[in-house]
């Protein structure tokens, strides 16, 4: 079982490692990059040997991050895990499973983190890893340089929607202000991370609008891709990130659903919710997890069969809510 560490001794120990491996989870979206890239430029800022490594290929629109991707050059002394919420959220590509045996340390903010590494620094209540990266770093002692500021605020804008999701905080803001003041550049990040679209993504997004559907009354949304049409449209892995938004935009919609064919063949929904829903309490039934509006599992099985499973979870969390209101009701 993990013991549980606060910024100051994760600080401390990542100064005294050597030869670190930072990992990222499968699928990487920006805060597992961006806190991946920005303690990896923290760590050879100390002239620390460092490198990341994660089980699918880092998207392009990343790239800029720019972090040392591990070659197996060499042998890892201490192992480092950054937005990662369960040993089974790693992956089993490029060569993953050899250094997630054992995790030294974790730096997470998913309340339902399983305890993995032997130290971890946890709070469900940051709204991305990369806000409490950004204490660690400089716990460290190493300045935030205009590189490293725009590793965090990749991770702190994307986990966050641009800061419009319910868990950005107060604190949220004050780490993107001081992010900009060390030289973050905001407009450039922002117009690439959030303003700008590829065809292929608009491709992607015109077919799962497509097969919108509305289930239990309207007030659930679903979209879904097929492996094929994931192919066909050629769009990259991290923008189809952006279409788990869709279903939960569309009015009195209050769980949105976005099933996507892996290439395994099993479906990766996500789920989003609208307020008062608890996203991870529907997903974590189906062996997932995530964020009280923001969650997600994977199942095997076809198409229907994953509508099935997940439409049911949705079902029974949306009449618990109901008894519960209608209790509330009473009671008073």
């Amino acid at each position: 079982m993990t013991e549980q560490w606060n910024v100051q001794q994760m600080a401390e120990r990542l100064c005294a490692a050597e030869d670190i491996l930072i990992l990222c989870h499968k699928n990487p979206d920006g805060d597992t990059i961006g806190c991946a890239s920005a303690l990896c430029h923290a760590l050879e800022a100390m002239d620390k040997n460092a490198a990341v490594l994660c089980s699918d290929p880092i998207p392009e629109r990343y790239a800029y991050t720019a972090a040392r991707l591990f070659k197996g050059d060499f042998e890892p002394r201490t192992v480092v895990a950054v937005d990662v919420a369960s040993i089974q959220l790693f992956g089993e590509n490029n060569g993953m499973p050899q250094y997630t045996r054992h995790v030294d340390l974790c730096i997470d903010h998913h309340a339902g983190n399983s305890g993995y590494a032997d130290f971890t620094l946890l709070d469900g209540g940051a709204a991305a890893a990369a806000e409490l990266l950004y204490e660690v770093i400089l716990a460290m002692g190493v300045s935030i340089t205009p590189q490293i500021a725009d590793c965090l605020y990749t991770g702190l804008s994307t986990d966050t929607g641009c800061f419009k999701f319910s868990s950005t905080t107060a604190n949220t803001h004050l780490v993107a202000a001081k992010l900009i003041a060390a030289g973050a550049h905001l407009e450039e990040l922002n117009t690439r991370l959030f303003d700008t679209k590829s065809r292929e993504r608009m491709e992607a997004e015109r077919i799962a609008r497509n097969h919108l559907e509305y289930h239990l009354d309207g007030r659930c949304a679903l979209i879904y891709l097929t492996r094929d049409e994931i192919e066909m449209s050629h769009v990259d892995p991290a923008d189809l990130e952006e279409l788990t938004g869709l279903p939960i935009s569309i009015e009195g919609v209050q769980v949105g659903l976005t099933l996507r064919q892996q290439p395994g063949g099993s479906y990766r929904i996500s789920v989003r919710t609208a307020k008062g829903v608890d996203a991870c309490a529907i997903a974590r039934r189906l062996g997932g997890g995530g964020h009280t509006r923001a969650a997600g599992c994977e199942l095997l099985g076809n198409l229907d069969n994953a509508k099935s499973a997940i439409l049911a979870e949705v079902e029974a969390e949306l009449n618990q809510n109901e008894q519960q209101e209608d209790g509330g009701c009473r009671e008073s």
